[in-house]
């Protein structure tokens, strides 16, 4: 005997320290071949409409001068979040579901993770700061200009940037540094959930910064955009025109719905007792803020905005022109 462990005793010891594991497997939905098919089609379709629909409203918004608003800077903002949140996700898994290796490196699962977290929180301040920019355009709409001014709105933007690589920062750094019992993830991409579930550490400590870290954010975001559209309404309230109200109140509601649905699967997903995760809800939820809601953001956003229909259709017919010529 040489002394040297067996293969399998190798094997063992690489996982005896989350560090030291050199790469994780992505088990996904299922092995049946016709459902990944199907699912790799539909997550295609998605994916293509959620980046030429986000892209192309940033493509908007730089292109027409009319959109050169705090407002449309945010939405703006807001659909390029939505495409890289996506794209950090989406490819992967459709790799995935067509490949045998379903295999993601430790450094790329730690990226995965980090940059889903980053992008994740930083729509939630963005989503607050929008409602804010609601709030100052209704109230006194005369002085809009000189109250969102680039001094206000530029700062607003970057601090919800700053705040989501921080969260995401401290999430990655206590998961990263956890022993694992298994590199298999009941997952379709690095979250916090399923890495914590193979960890055999103590995650007791990663438990309560998840709880209270996204608890609070939660609560100060929704807050925030309750408060301004709380504001929002009394001077709905104070509006004798019409045709004013139903504009105001379209617009406050359309924030709105785009808030209650990106907000309730996060409560969902990780304001709850880990106790009751479960890997097949968790992947459809997680799909669902990450994949599906980047793609519903441009139609909840622009198909019921005035504005952004009359620069799409501008935009239409100038290319129309140009081709004609």
């Amino acid at each position: 005997m040489s002394g040297l462990p067996s293969d399998m005793a190798l094997y063992k010891l690489q996982l005896n320290n989350f560090t030291e594991v050199t790469m994780f497997i992505l088990m996904g939905f299922t092995e049946e071949f016709d459902v990944q098919v199907f699912l790799f089609l539909l997550f295609l379709a998605i994916y293509l409409f959620t980046v030429i629909g986000n892209l192309g409203l940033v493509v908007l918004v730089i292109g027409d001068f009319r959109l050169h608003s705090p407002m449309y800077y945010f939405l703006g903002v807001l659909s390029f979040l939505d495409a890289c949140y996506s794209t950090v996700v989406t490819p992967k898994m459709l790799v995935n579901f067509l490949a045998k290796n379903k295999s993601i490196s430790f450094l790329g699962c730690a990226t995965q993770m980090f940059l889903a977290c980053t992008f994740g929180t930083t729509e939630c301040f963005l989503l607050a700061a929008m409602a804010y920019d609601r709030y100052v355009a209704i109230h006194n709409p005369l002085l809009y200009s000189v109250s969102m001014s680039p001094r206000v709105y530029v700062p607003l933007i970057t601090a919800s940037y700053v705040a989501g690589i921080l969260h995401a920062t401290i999430h990655t750094v206590a998961t990263f540094s956890l022993s694992c019992g298994s590199n298999e993830i009941r997952h379709v991409f690095c979250d916090m959930p399923p890495l914590l579930a193979i960890s055999c550490s103590d995650t007791h400590v990663n438990q309560l910064l998840l709880f209270y870290f996204v608890g609070s954010i939660e609560i100060v975001t929704i807050l925030i955009v309750l408060i301004s559209c709380g504001f929002i309404l009394l001077a709905i309230l104070k509006m004798h025109c019409a045709e004013g109200r139903r504009k105001v109140f379209s617009t406050c509601g359309t924030h709105l719905t785009g808030v209650t649905i990106y907000h309730g699967t996060i409560l969902f997903m990780y304001v709850r007792p880990s106790s009751s995760y479960t890997s097949d809800n968790d992947m459809i939820v997680s799909i669902f803020y990450t994949i599906v809601i980047p793609m519903l953001n441009p139609i909840i956003y622009s198909l019921r905005n005035k504005d952004v229909k009359e620069a799409i259709k501008r935009l239409l017919v100038r290319n129309w022109f140009i081709n004609k010529l």
